[in-house]
C-alpha cells in the first residue's frame, strides 16, 4: 500500500521544464503542415486553375479522412497503448504524403493529362493519404498528456507548451512562405506548383527536426498510471457519453477549432482580395497573429490553473475574437493597415480559447486514463467533420476574387470572405463562452510547476 501511495503521489508531481518542452516539441511537423493546409491550400489550388468548388472538395476529403482516423486511432491506443509508435508512425506519413498534395498532381503525370476531375481525384487521395497520419500522430501526442502527469496544472502547462510551438511551427512556415513568395517567382501554374513544393519540403524537413527530439528526449508513458493500483479496465464509450460535461467540452473545443481553422482558412482571402494588400500580406498578416499568440502562451504556462481560470480566461478571448470579427466585417479598403491591430488582438484570442479549450479536456480525463484516447479521437473526429462541412460550403460559394471595381474603398465589400473571416469565428466564439459560463469544471489537486518557464 505504500508503494501504490508512492506511485500515486509520483503521478501528481509538478513535471520539470526539460519534459515539458520535449513534449511541446513533438507537434511541429503536424502544426507546420497543418498551417500550409488551412492556409494555403485553397489558394494554391485555385492558382493552378481548379474551381473553387473542386478545391473544397480536396479539402473536405481530407477532413473526413482525419476525422475517421481519428476516432479508430483513439480506440486503437486505449486498447494497447504504444503513444511514441502511433505518433512516429504518423509522421512519417505526413512526411511523405505533404509534398505530394502540393507539389503537382502525381497521378496527372504519370497518365498525361490535365483534366480539372483527374486532378481533383488526384489532390485529394493525396489530401486524404495525409490526413490519416496527421490524425494518428494528432490523437497519440495530445492524449499522451493525461498519461504523463495527473497534476491539473502541469496538463495545462504542458497543453500550453504545445500550442507555444504550434505558434513556433506557423510562424516558421509564414518565415519561409514570406522568403519564397519573394524569390521565387509566379505567374504561371507550373511556377505557382514550383514555389508551393519548396514551402512544402522545407517545411517538412523543419518538422522532422522536432520530431527526432520528441523521440529521443520523451519516455513512453504508461497507458494507464492507476492501472499498477486498480488493474486495467476498459472505460466504455457510453461511460462518456453520459456525462454531461463530455457534451460541453466537446461543443467547447468544435466551436474554438472553428474560430482558428476558417478564421485561417479565409485570412490569406480577405487581405488579398477584400483589403487589396500586397502578395507578401498572406505571409505577414498571419505571422503576427501567430506571433502574438506565441507570447501569450507562453505567458500562460505560468499560471496555476483553476476551474475558474480556465472559465475565465476562454470567455476573455471569445469576447476579444467578437470584438476582433467587428472590426474585420467593418474595416474598409483604405484604412487596410489597421488589419495588423486586428492581427494582434486575433493571435490574443486564439492562444486564450485554444489554451484553455485543451485544458478543459484534461479536466474532462481527470483520472479517468483507460479511456482518454477516445476522448480526444471522438472531440478530434467531431471537429473535422464540422469544420470540413463548414469549409466545404463556404468554399463551395467562394469565388476566385470579388468583384471590387465598382466599390467605394471607404466602405466595407460585404464578401463571402468578410463574412467567413468575421462574422463566423466571432460567432462561434460568442456560443463557446455561452457553453463555457455553464459548465461545472472539477480540477485535480494543483501544485505549481518543478521549475518556473520563464525567468
Amino acid at each position: 500500500m505504500v508503494n501504490h501511495n508512492q506511485d500515486d503521489e509520483s503521478c501528481t508531481k509538478p513535471i520539470g521544464r526539460c519534459s515539458v518542452f520535449y513534449y511541446g516539441v513533438g507537434h511541429m511537423l503536424n502544426d507546420i503542415t497543418s498551417a500550409c493546409w488551412f492556409t494555403y491550400l485553397l489558394v494554391f489550388l485555385t492558382d493552378i486553375g481548379l474551381s473553387p468548388s473542386d478545391a473544397a472538395v480536396v479539402m473536405l476529403s481530407g477532413q473526413v479522412a482525419d476525422g475517421l482516423t481519428t476516432v479508430f486511432a483513439g480506440e486503437l491506443i486505449d486498447r494497447f497503448g504504444h503513444f511514441k509508435v502511433w505518433h512516429l508512425a504518423g509522421s512519417v506519413l505526413v512526411g511523405v504524403s505533404f509534398s505530394s498534395v502540393f507539389g503537382g498532381c502525381l497521378p496527372c503525370k504519370l497518365i498525361g493529362s490535365d483534366s480539372a476531375m483527374l486532378q481533383t481525384i488526384g489532390y485529394s487521395v493525396f489530401a486524404a493519404i495525409f490526413n490519416v497520419g496527421w490524425a494518428a500522430t494528432q490523437v497519440s501526442h495530445m492524449s499522451m498528456v493525461n498519461c504523463i502527469t495527473l497534476n491539473s496544472t502541469s496538463r495545462v502547462v504542458l497543453a500550453s507548451c504545445r500550442n507555444a510551438f504550434t505558434m513556433i511551427a506557423n510562424l516558421s512556415l509564414y518565415a519561409v512562405a514570406f522568403a519564397v513568395f519573394n524569390v521565387v517567382g509566379a505567374g504561371t501554374p507550373a511556377a505557382v506548383e514550383n514555389q508551393y513544393r519548396w514551402i512544402a519540403y522545407i517545411s517538412i524537413f523543419i518538422g522532422s527536426c522536432f520530431v527526432g527530439v520528441f523521440h529521443l528526449g520523451t519516455r513512453e508513458p504508461s497507458l494507464n498510471l492507476e492501472a499498477r493500483v486498480k488493474g486495467y479496465v476498459r472505460i466504455s464509450w457510453m461511460y462518456w457519453f453520459k456525462k454531461i460535461l463530455y457534451h460541453q467540452v466537446a461543443l467547447v473545443y468544435l466551436l474554438t477549432r472553428l474560430v482558428t481553422n476558417v478564421s485561417q482558412a479565409f485570412l490569406a482571402f480577405y487581405v488579398i482580395y477584400d483589403l487589396q494588400m500586397s502578395q507578401s500580406s498572406k505571409a505577414l498578416v498571419p505571422a503576427i497573429i501567430f506571433i502574438c499568440s506565441f507570447v501569450v502562451s507562453v505567458l500562460l504556462q505560468e499560471i496555476t490553473w483553476t476551474s475558474q481560470r480556465l472559465k475565465g480566461f476562454y470567455t476573455a478571448g471569445g469576447l476579444l475574437w467578437v470584438l476582433c470579427g467587428t472590426g474585420i466585417l467593418l474595416l474598409p479598403r483604405n484604412m487596410n493597415v489597421l488589419m495588423y491591430i486586428l492581427s494582434v488582438l486575433i493571435g490574443i484570442a486564439n492562444a486564450l480559447i485554444m489554451v484553455t479549450g485543451v485544458g478543459m479536456q484534461s479536466v474532462l480525463v481527470g483520472r479517468d486514463l483507460n479511456g482518454c484516447a477516445f476522448v480526444y479521437g471522438s472531440l478530434s473526429f467531431l471537429d473535422k467533420m464540422i469544420c470540413g462541412l463548414a469549409l466545404f460550403i463556404l468554399e463551395s460559394y467562394q469565388r476566385s476574387s470579388p468583384e471590387l471595381h465598382n466599390c467605394s474603398t471607404s466602405c466595407p465589400f460585404f464578401s463571402l470572405n468578410r463574412y467567413a473571416l468575421g462574422l463566423v469565428p466571432a460567432v462561434c466564439a460568442l456560443l463557446g463562452v455561452i457553453v463555457t459560463c455553464s459548465m461545472d469544471l472539477q480540477t485535480l489537486t494543483l501544485k505549481p510547476l518543478e521549475e518556473p518557464l520563464l525567468g
